[in-house]
């Protein structure tokens, strides 16, 4: 029995030392309360020494005062037993306050201390700012959300398939769909109402093929009066981990200009859903119309960024209808952040087909020039089965002669086409801290 209470206190106590872990920020409140706590008993304590100095007060207060105050045991003592009992008192008042107060915001079986831990950690995180498009941004997006909570997804609205160009179509909105995954990947619980986000609608001729989130998004457009307000408002909804931001509010359209096979001639493929749909080499990629402004909220973030990452994703369709942005392009010089280039793990068919880590890194420079990036991370794990079209993106001498790259094992394994978010993440992570230390 004596066994069990020992040990029930010392978890007790445990679990109040935990609370005083530095970063937390709790300390200099907790010293507050017990400073405004030791004022209200000082002046308590007055009116007590008051009553009991008193002549005229009844004896029998007298004694019960004497009791209670502990008069018969020496001083010291008495100091440390109220002493003892009031900050341990205080402890766990503040302990069960914070868990009733937090309780709505904490998920279920999850620790409070261990939550706000994790949350002031991830709020001294780095600045990162993320460009692209597609799957591969948002399993970057997966990884980032664990280390900072500084964290700004800019996103194409170059797309004109699927539901997003039906809608683009229908109501004259931005293509919400890679928006809307970027959403999902950066929701601080992916659980039942990220599905529902990401519910694609079957069976209904009017709703085939329509996701619930990309008709979420257009409703909040329609109510709001705006593409940007109802991308905000979809965020507070999913509790997003950061924002999601469109390179241009502009209505823009992708066009490439293709070389078709066993021919010199090229020709010209209007809409990023035409493009790897056709057959041919992709020779140059441009929006139409050139001089679309950026959104400014994304220059105002990458010119404070910490991190600015690009891809991965498709390069014709996801990253550089981004960087094809003018205004987007010159915040990315003038930033003095860390510049890194992530290069896909895999072949994409109808655009990168037989392409090497350097066919990629020599298709941007021809497009936004050199020296934008100064880490160019590569993959140079090869093993696992990709599809019959489909073929590793091989880490060549050209590219490895470059001082820029760094090469590693950024393969999921489930998946050896995609990336794994955590590996991403944790290379990216060590570059930052590399190149400027710890932030403070």
């Amino acid at each position: 029995m004596k066994r069990t209470i020992f040990s029930r206190l010392w978890r007790g106590l445990q679990s109040a030392i935990r609370w005083f872990r530095p970063g937390l920020r709790i300390k200099r409140w907790f010293a507050l309360v017990l400073f405004g706590i030791t004022l209200l008993g000082l002046g308590f304590a007055i009116i007590l020494i008051d009553l009991y100095r008193t002549d005229s007060t009844d004896p029998t207060l007298l004694a019960i005062l004497y009791y209670l105050s502990l008069r018969f045991l020496p001083r010291l003592l008495r100091a440390i037993i109220f002493g003892g009992l009031g900050i341990g008192l205080v402890v766990y008042g503040i302990l069960q306050l914070n868990r009733s107060l937090l309780r709505p915001f904490i998920r279920p079986g999850s620790d409070v201390i261990d939550t706000l831990t994790d949350f002031q950690r991830r709020k001294r995180g780095p600045k990162i700012v993320a460009i692209g498009g597609g799957h591969g941004l948002s399993t970057l997006l997966r990884g980032l959300k664990t280390q900072t909570s500084n964290l700004t997804a800019v996103v194409t609205v170059a797309d004109d398939g699927g539901s997003s160009g039906r809608l683009r179509e229908s109501f004259g909105i931005l293509p919400p769909g890679d928006i809307r995954n970027c959403l999902a990947a950066l929701s601080n619980d992916e659980d039942k109402l990220t599905q529902l986000f990401q519910y694609r609608f079957s069976g209904a001729q009017e709703l085939e093929g329509h996701s619930f989130g990309n008709l979420f998004i257009t409703a909040l457009a329609d109510i709001t009066g705006s593409f940007e307000s109802a991308v905000v408002e979809s965020g507070r909804v999913l509790s997003v981990n950061g924002q999601v931001l469109p390179s241009t509010l502009n209505d823009v359209k992708l066009v490439a200009s293709m070389e078709l096979p066993f021919s010199s001639n090229e020709v010209r493929i209007e809409g990023e859903s035409k493009i790897p749909a056709m057959s041919g080499r992709v020779k140059r990629v441009w929006l139409e119309p050139d001089d679309a402004p950026a959104f400014p909220p994304v220059i105002k973030e990458l010119l404070s960024a910490d991190v600015i990452v690009v891809g991965p994703g498709s390069l014709y369709t996801s990253i550089l209808p981004n960087l094809l942005v003018q205004d987007l392009l010159a915040s990315i010089h003038a930033s003095r952040a860390v510049k890194i280039y992530v290069c896909n793990i895999a072949t994409q068919s109808g655009e990168t087909d037989s392409f090497t880590c350097y066919d990629h890194i020599r298709a941007l420079q021809d497009h936004v020039g050199e020296d934008v990036f100064d880490v160019m991370l590569c993959n140079h794990n090869y093993t696992g089965v990709l599809a019959s079209d489909s073929r590793f993106v091989i880490a060549d001498e050209k590219i490895l002669a470059d001082p820029r790259t760094y090469a590693t094992d950024l393969v999921d394994e489930a998946h050896p086409w995609r990336h794994d978010s955590k590996k991403l993440t944790q290379i990216i992570m060590d570059i930052f801290y590399e190149r400027t230390g710890p932030l403070s």
